[in-house]
C-alpha cells in the first residue's frame, strides 16, 4: 500500500461481487476481532504467551469458524435493513436475494479442518434457516441485530466458561458498536441504484 492509498475512498459498493466480498469479509471481521479481543483482555499479561500456545490457536482457529455464520447472518439482516430503507419495494424478494448471496459466501469455503465432519455442513443449514426468519418480523434497528445471536458467540469464546465470569454485556455490546459502524461503512458505500431497483443483479454467479 502506498501512502497515497490512505486517502483514496474505498470503492462504491455498486455490483453482486462488491458486495458479496462486502458480507464476507466484515462477516469475519465482526467475530474475530471479538474473539481475539476478548481473549486477550481475559489473558491480561499472559496474552503473548497464550496467543502463541498450539492448543489455543487450535481453539481460536474452531471458534472463529463456527462464529462465522454468526457473523454473516447478522450481517445479511443488516445489508437488507439498508436496502429496504434506500428503495422499499418487495422485501420478500429482496430477502431471497441477500439470503441467496450469503449462502453463496458461504460456500466459498470448504469444511474448516478445525472442524468435525458435518459441523460445517449443519452450519449451513442453520444459516439458511436463520436467513429464513429475517422476514418473519418487522425490520430492526442495527443495534438490535446481535441480541438473538450474542449468547450462541459468547458461548463460542474459546476461554473457559469459569473463566469468563460477568463478561456477556461487554460481548453483546461490542457486537452492537461494531454492527453499527459495519453498517457506517456500508451507507456510506453502497450504490442502490447500481445494483438495481428489483435486485436481480443479486442472482448468484452462474445461475439462471
Amino acid at each position: 500500500m502506498g501512502l497515497l492509498d490512505l486517502f483514496r475512498r474505498a470503492p462504491r459498493i455498486s455490483d453482486a461481487g462488491a458486495l458479496a466480498e462486502f458480507m464476507d469479509r466484515n462477516s469475519a471481521f465482526l467475530v474475530q476481532k471479538g474473539i481475539y479481543e476478548y481473549s486477550r483482555a481475559r489473558a491480561g499479561p499472559y496474552s503473548k504467551m497464550l496467543m502463541v500456545e498450539p492448543s489455543f490457536v487450535e481453539q481460536v482457529d474452531k471458534s472463529r469458524w463456527q462464529a462465522y455464520p454468526l457473523g454473516l447472518v447478522m450481517i445479511a439482516e443488516m445489508v437488507e435493513g439498508v436496502l429496504c430503507a434506500s428503495e422499499g419495494g418487495d422485501r420478500a424478494a429482496r430477502l431471497d436475494a441477500v439470503s441467496r448471496l450469503a449462502l453463496e459466501v458461504f460456500d466459498r469455503y470448504p469444511e474448516p479442518a478445525s472442524l468435525q465432519e458435518g459441523v460445517w455442513r449443519d452450519a449451513r443449514e442453520e444459516l439458511s434457516q436463520r436467513l429464513a426468519m429475517i422476514g418473519l418480523h418487522p425490520r430492526k434497528l442495527v443495534k438490535d441485530i446481535p441480541l438473538p445471536y450474542a449468547e450462541r458467540y459468547f458461548a463460542l469464546m474459546p476461554i473457559h466458561e469459569r473463566l469468563r465470569g460477568e463478561d456477556f454485556p461487554t460481548v453483546r455490546s461490542y457486537l452492537k458498536i461494531t454492527l453499527c459502524n459495519i453498517h457506517d461503512e456500508l451507507v456510506r458505500r453502497i450504490d442502490v441504484q447500481a445494483l438495481g431497483t428489483n435486485l436481480n443483479v443479486l442472482q448468484p454467479h452462474g445461475s439462471g
